[in-house]
């Protein structure tokens, strides 16, 4: 049977931006769907690209509260000349006011409604929608560049809506602090994020004794890793964790937020994974979900601030892995010439070309330390539950 898989996205999506200075560039998107398109990915058999729609209030409030929600709507109209709110952690220096910033947010939230509705009733086995992973929005709060958080509100839309049992994956370099947040007391959903110890870096939470309450104790898994951190030491413990976790867990859908800012040259992070790491990876997750769960996987964006050389070939793979194809080398030259538009230097010439440099010994010591006494304390916890 051919398996199907959908790209979710719609240029309206490059109206989510903050400032042209603002390290998460809409851009990245744009040139994302354009490799996508450039590589003949939507003519293939079961592919295909479908269009976001605007999240509707009372879906909003299965994660966040309509006080907030009215907040974002009355600063996204420019006439009202207001552009700072700090209660509602907008207007600050991480998330600026921008026109229509309620429609452009709700609308990546619809997004993922549509992927989440597609696939749990059966019309796709996987869908990637690079527009979201928007994981630190807060029930009342924006956060660390992310207004409503899309990925929470499909996991709560399909507890809802479908009685789903979801496990959610988080790989950004960065903690899925608003997903663990929206979730800590359900145990109808595992929450399992790997990330830049929050000693390093923002959030500043996600450490292993974070493991979910009540019921739902053992549900919240949370990995801190030290920088340099590098693609053996990841896959070493995703391998070691993760599957181990999902079986025992039983989802009925696997969501993920595929953040590619642990790359190593991202500039506001210090992790060390390369782009053949994101593809392992992706390979793992694909196998993982038909492992467990029919198949049944919504993959999402996130991070990354190389947002023209590094996201769009990494987001790009990983849609290739949905899709069950192979790509050929080098990248298509229409689309080197579009990148060549936003890039301030090389643009890249393969799909998976990387030049890391080499990490001191003692950095590696450190990283794969600090990784394998994280799962030996997340394996005794799970053991203990």
């Amino acid at each position: 049977m051919t398996r199907t898989s959908a790209f979710i996205y719609s240029d309206s999506y490059l109206g989510y931006k903050f400032s042209p200075w603002h390290p998460l560039k809409p851009e990245r998107l744009l040139l994302t769907a354009e490799l996508v398109k450039a590589y003949g990915m939507p003519g293939l058999p079961g592919m295909r690209i479908v269009e976001p729609r605007l999240a509707t209030d009372e879906e909003l409030r299965l994660v966040h509260d309509q006080a907030y929600i009215d907040k974002v709507r009355e600063l996204s109209d420019p006439e009202i000349g207001r552009d700072y709110a700090p209660g509602w952690g907008l207007g600050t220096g991480d998330n600026p006011v921008f026109p229509r910033m309620h429609e452009a947010s709700a609308t990546i939230a619809g997004g993922a409604l549509v992927a989440a509705r597609m696939i749990v009733e059966g019309e796709l086995d996987h869908a990637l929608h690079v527009g979201g992973g928007l994981h630190h929005a807060h029930r009342d709060h924006a956060s660390g560049f992310c207004i409503y958080n899309d990925v929470a509100l499909a996991v709560a839309w399909l507890k809802r809506n479908y009685s789903a049992r979801v496990l959610y994956l988080d790989f950004d370099a960065h903690h899925g602090d608003g997903v663990q947040e929206a979730f800590y007391d359900d145990a109808d959903v595992m929450t399992v994020s790997f990330h830049e110890s929050g000693m390093y870096l923002f959030p500043g939470s996600g450490f292993t004794n974070e493991a979910g309450t009540g019921e739902a104790r053992g549900f919240a898994v949370n990995l801190p890793l030290a920088p340099g951190t590098t693609d053996d030491i990841f896959l070493e413990a995703y391998d070691e964790l993760v599957p181990p976790l999902a079986r025992a867990f039983k989802p009925d859908i696997i969501v993920t937020q595929n953040g590619c800012d642990a790359h190593w040259s991202d500039p506001l992070t210090h992790l060390g994974l390369t782009l053949k790491g994101f593809a392992a990876l992706g390979r793992r997750l694909h196998e993982l979900a038909h492992e467990v769960c029919g198949g049944r996987w919504l993959g999402s964006g996130g991070g990354g601030y190389q947002a023209y050389t590094v996201v769009p070939r990494a987001w790009t793979r990983l849609m290739a892995e949905m899709a069950g194809t192979e790509l050929p080398e080098p990248l298509p030259e229409s689309w080197r010439r579009l990148c060549g538009r936003f890039a301030d230097n090389e643009v890249p010439l393969t799909l998976t070309g990387d030049e890391p440099p080499e990490p001191e010994e003692a950095t590696l010591v450190n990283a794969r330390n600090l990784a394998r006494k994280g799962t030996a304390e997340l394996k005794e916890q799970s053991r203990n539950q």
